[in-house]
């Protein structure tokens, strides 16, 4: 018999009964949603309900202490990917380089909707934010005239994609959905890394004549952030 493991690798007998009830919960939480129950939890992990309400007191509390951990370990597998770019694009060709209940959790928080999903978007791209300057401080991505918008559009891009891949993949489970993903990645590397390392068009005329609108007319441009502000609910 092996021995247990956690969601990222680590054997489950080195953590704390708190820790472990969180690990559950996160694979709970990527398996059946977030409707998933204490009861089902704590079968997972084999403890009583009770032990998780000692411990957390209500779901959100242990909701919020799960995206924390998946937060965590998503940014860690991000900053791989910018220290060894190539090797880590090579390794994920090879095998799934974010295990399916990270992914699917990610997903499931996302598309729940409402002010979780934004403040998950909003403590994602926050860590992902460090990433980006390092990959720009270390030459692998050129700089932007918007670095803020940029980081928005590219997670927006990525999570939006892999979201239709979700919701038109019922039924599947999160390490099922993780390998359709990864059988299809061959697909999209190519123009994946020619739109970034080659750009789209073929001239620069389009951004020319907008960085030109934009100094005319600078009322046009709202900060950094405030036109989503602007469009979330009050």
């Amino acid at each position: 018999m092996g021995t247990a493991q956690t969601v990222d690798g680590r054997p489950s007998s080195d953590l704390t009964a708190r820790a472990r009830i969180r690990d559950a919960a996160i694979e709970c939480f990527a398996r059946d949603g977030f409707e998933a129950s204490f009861r089902s939890i704590a079968t997972r992990v084999d403890v009583s309900p009770g032990l998780i309400t000692h411990h957390f007191g209500s779901k959100a509390t242990l909701r919020a202490e799960c995206d924390a951990e998946v937060l965590r370990q998503y940014r860690l597998v991000k900053a791989d990917a910018i220290t060894r770019p190539s090797a880590h694009l090579l390794e994920a060709l090879a095998a799934p380089g974010l295990s399916g209940t990270l992914l699917v959790y990610i997903l499931r928080a996302i598309h729940a909707g409402g002010q979780p999903a934004r403040e998950f978007l909003d403590h994602l791209m926050a860590d992902v934010r460090g990433v980006m300057a390092d990959a720009v401080a270390s030459g692998l991505v050129r700089p932007s005239r918007d670095e803020e918008a940029r980081l928005r559009h590219l997670t927006y891009q990525t999570m939006g994609a892999l979201l239709v891949e979700f919701v038109t993949s019922p039924g599947l489970t999160p390490d099922e959905f993780v390998a359709a993903l990864h059988a299809g990645t061959r697909e999209s590397v190519l123009p994946t890394l020619e739109l970034f390392s080659e750009g789209l068009l073929t001239s620069t005329d389009m951004l020319d004549d907008y960085l030109t609108y934009r100094g005319r007319h600078p009322a046009d441009e709202a900060p950094p952030g405030e036109t989503e502000r602007a469009a979330r609910p009050t």
